[in-house]
């Protein structure tokens, strides 16, 4: 399954309202006439001098939510690092992987050998999924009546308990949805660490096209966003790709 991201909702007239916020950190205008005056050109001089001052508290009022699917519970892991986020996330425990999609790392899908083994390790896991989810059930379900429960109910609650402790055997490369909403400048960090060239591959992946997405509705804004090292440099150190011209380049040329 391959990664599909869409840009499901943005704050109306993001780089206008970051304008407005800037402007009343600048100026004496008041909250009643704080939009008046901000055409275009107004627009995208407050956002470059925000961006050269590096003053970004201002860009934290607008927000970006996208949804988000094709990406592994490894990606999960490591999304929900960026803490000043809102997520939701399909459920293993109230969602039962009867037939679990997984992602496949590429270089395994390039290697034969690899991808023979790791697609056995899917169905294994698959079939030891579904064997504990149908003996947890019916050791639930016994329970459930034992106790008085109506039969359709006690099937129910069955299989939600039974899938609670199934799941511990399914694999990270299980494929997972999710709903993410970041503000901008939660977002500028999120492509700082994430369009790297030092982060994992499908993270790195999810974070471009979340770039691109943003780029189309907020270009200036978000001109200079992307790995550390297009804005200034890098913060690696000696762990540095040594790549940090190539990097400036490609992010810069789709502005």
């Amino acid at each position: 399954m391959s990664l599909h991201v869409e840009l499901l909702q943005h704050t109306g007239d993001p780089e206008k309202i970051i304008s407005a916020a800037a402007k009343l950190c600048y100026s004496s205008a008041g909250v009643a006439d704080i939009l008046s005056g901000l055409d275009e050109a107004k627009v995208q001089s407050f956002l470059k001098m925000l961006m050269e001052m590096g003053h970004e508290s201002p860009i934290e009022h607008v927000s970006f939510t996208f949804g988000i699917e094709g990406v592994s519970r490894a990606l999960l892991a490591q999304i929900t690092r960026h803490r000043l986020a809102s997520y939701s996330v399909k459920s293993q425990r109230y969602v039962k992987e009867g037939q679990f999609e997984f992602i496949t790392p590429p270089a395994i899908a390039d290697n034969p050998a690899a991808h023979s083994l790791y697609q056995k390790s899917m169905a294994d896991a698959q079939e030891t999924y579904n064997k504990l989810a149908d003996i947890l059930s019916e050791k639930y379900y016994a329970d459930f009546i034992a106790q008085g429960m109506d039969e359709k109910k006690a099937k129910n609650q069955a299989e939600k308990k039974a899938i609670e402790d199934a799941r511990f055997v399914l694999p990270n490369a299980c494929e997972t949805k999710m709903i993410v909403t970041m503000n901008a400048r939660s977002l500028m960090n999120f492509f700082h660490h994430r369009c790297c060239s030092r982060a994992q591959w499908e993270i790195q992946a999810l974070a471009n096209e979340m770039l691109r997405l943003v780029r189309e509705v907020a270009p200036t804004l978000f001109a200079l966003a992307g790995p550390s090292c297009v804005a200034g440099p890098c913060p690696e150190g000696k762990m540095s790709c040594g790549r940090a011209a190539a990097m400036r380049k490609e992010y810069k040329k789709e502005n």
